[in-house]
């Protein structure tokens, strides 16, 4: 039976990211980066695509889990009849090469364990040839080498291409599986001892987490979040994937199925928000110089988004050889979306290179002129059509969205030169940009007789992306076109209380059949847009709520079915828990 979506855990080493199931299984884990193809992809087909069970002889999932503290360090309790054990997961932050490292201890009793390595390259397409080497088993097949070792030393043996082994522990014994990756071109990495490994993951874990500054109510909420964005990190160059999944289904069983391993400039703006707030201005200030290097050049050559390195080219392909999670289909890598033109992206870029001057991140002397040059751009482009924030397949639309994304480029480059008249740049220009997108954005993306902004010019449709209006400044949040755009999305978008992006009866704006569920995300903006609009009582309930989503380990996904009770989507989903730590430090705010 398949694993929900928030029964798998992440653990992770600031490069790529393995999921656990509550069963044991590592099902997911691309090496060694989160955009390479997946050694274990399970997740995405069946075992035979790829897996790494460890567990009770026996069992079928665990009694309970949890992070060690403030940590991506993994335990898992299981309880048995003959004793308990723990089995804890992690990936060491790494010296050169990706370490999967799995501890097994004896609580108390004693324990028969079971495990089942089943190491499939190119996304479970690929059965690599496994031998005997220097007391280690080695697996290997074109450009990957895995190397599987255990302290003190298993017996394994091979069964149906795969690698299994049994063994016993008893209270107080541990037993440390080590599973490396390296080119099989090059000699194996040195060993890591997997005990000093841990205790040093766990201290960086939580030397990280105590630079967090909030101290609210939903700390720990809050902490998790801010973990799972620093997991979400590839550490090299400070880019920020928005999952480390592809293919997980908006609607089970259908064909909404998305690449999410790759950085969204959007996020950009919300990431940098949520990272300074809570005190981390080194992780800002990495994903803003990452963000100059990906966007560096012709500004008509602006992508929505980049690799984790600042790649450009993402081509979208299906893996025909997968079922899917759920048999939802197609699989696909790479996402198509990149070649869209989506005007929003300019004012996220524009704003998030604001948020970073006004908190003091020391400037790079190229950026202004990088930010004049995409904003020259975007003077000659913002009246045309686009595909929009939801990357919509069905058509280029005027959406009111992008709009007023184009409206707060402008209007940051005008507060950026009145906060420093000696940067070069025509104020007066600008402003009278601003002041045209404002005029049509009123005129043509509102409808008096609704009292609400629409999702395009012209039409009757809605988009959870208008309750973002308030947020960036483009009207306060007590003009009455903003509390009638909210209670609008409230009456037209919310599935028991939690918003959808836009309507997807009919035939629907993204081009797509099918439905999916209520965006996480869109949900957290509603508690922004109400706490704004002075309904402070109603935010902090759906605020709770939203938190009260969380798995058990406090992750989110992109969206939530609330007809099954299901997450749905990507996994762990950035944009989600943006949404909450901003949501969380707002409300906090209204404290003091």
């Amino acid at each position: 039976m398949t694993q929900r979506i928030d029964d798998y855990a992440l653990i992770g080493d600031l490069q790529t990211a393995a999921l656990v199931g509550r069963d044991g299984s590592v099902d997911w884990l691309c090496l060694p980066r989160f955009d390479s193809a997946a050694c274990f992809a399970a997740l995405l087909g069946d075992e035979d695509n790829g897996h790494w069970r460890i567990a009770p002889k026996g069992a079928t999932t665990c009694t309970s889990r949890r992070y060690a503290e403030d940590s991506l360090v993994l335990e898992t309790l299981w309880e048995t009849r003959t004793g308990t054990v723990r089995v804890t997961d992690f990936m060491p932050q790494r010296d050169k090469a990706p370490d999967l490292v799995r501890i097994i201890e004896g609580v108390s009793g004693s324990v028969e364990m079971s495990g089942v390595l089943r190491l499939r390259f190119d996304y479970g397409s690929i059965v690599p040839w496994v031998r005997r080497a220097e007391g280690h088993r080695v697996a290997i097949a074109g450009p990957d080498s895995v190397w599987l070792r255990s302290e003190p030393p298993v017996k394994t043996w091979g069964q149906q291409f795969a690698t299994c082994s049994s063994f016993t522990v008893g209270e107080g014994e541990k037993v440390a599986f080590v599973l490396t990756w390296h080119p099989s071109h090059e000699p194996r990495p040195a060993l890591v001892d997997p005990f000093e490994a841990l205790e040093q993951s766990l201290t960086d874990w939580r030397a990280w987490a105590e630079q967090c500054t909030y101290e609210g109510p939903y700390r720990d909420a809050v902490v998790r979040s801010l973990i799972t964005l620093k997991a979400l990190t590839y550490a090299p160059t400070g880019g920020i994937v928005a999952a480390p999944t592809t293919s997980l289904p908006e609607e089970l069983g259908g064909v909404r199925n998305w690449d999410y391993r790759a950085c969204w400039l959007r996020d950009s703006s919300l990431t940098l928000g949520a990272l300074l707030s809570a005190g981390y201005e080194d992780e800002a200030a990495a994903w803003r110089d990452w963000l100059l290097r990906a966007v560096a050049g012709d500004p008509a050559d602006l992508q929505i988004m980049y690799g984790p390195a600042g790649e450009r080219r993402l081509p979208e392909t299906t893996l025909p050889w997968l079922t899917g999670y759920a048999d939802s289909t197609p699989v696909r890598t790479g996402n198509a979306a990149v070649d869209q033109l989506q005007l929003d992206v300019y004012g996220e870029v524009l704003d998030s290179l604001c948020r970073a001057r006004e908190a003091g991140i020391p400037a790079q002397r190229h950026a202004w002129n990088l930010q004049l040059s995409l904003l020259g751009f975007l003077e000659s482009t913002w009246r045309e059509p686009d595909e929009g924030l939801w990357e919509v397949r069905g058509g280029r639309r005027h959406f009111v969205h992008s709009k007023v994304m184009a409206w707060v480029a402008a209007d940051r480059a005008v507060r950026t030169l009145e906060d420093d008249p000696s940067l070069p740049g025509d104020a007066a220009r600008w402003r009278a940009m601003r002041d045209e997108i404002h005029a049509e954005v009123c005129a043509k993306g509102f409808d008096p007789e609704r009292n609400t902004f629409t999702q395009s010019y012209g039409s009757s449709e809605l988009d959870a992306a208008t309750l973002l209006i308030p947020r960036v400044g483009f009207l306060p949040p007590d003009d009455p076109r903003v509390v009638g755009t909210v209670d609008a999305v409230r009456a037209e978008l919310t599935h028991d209380g939690f918003v959808r992006r836009y309507s997807t009866s009919g035939p629907s704006v993204d081009g797509l059949p099918g439905e999916e569920g209520t965006f996480l995300v869109c949900s957290f903006w509603l508690a922004d847009a109400l706490r704004l609009t002075g309904r402070l009582k109603e935010a902090r309930e759906l605020f709770d709520r939203l938190v009260g989503l969380c798995s058990d380990v406090g992750l989110l996904a992109e969206e939530y079915d609330p007809a099954s009770g299901r997450q749905l989507g990507n996994f762990p989903q950035a944009f989600s828990h943006i949404g909450l730590v901003g949501t969380a430090l707002a409300l906090a705010a209204e404290e003091t």
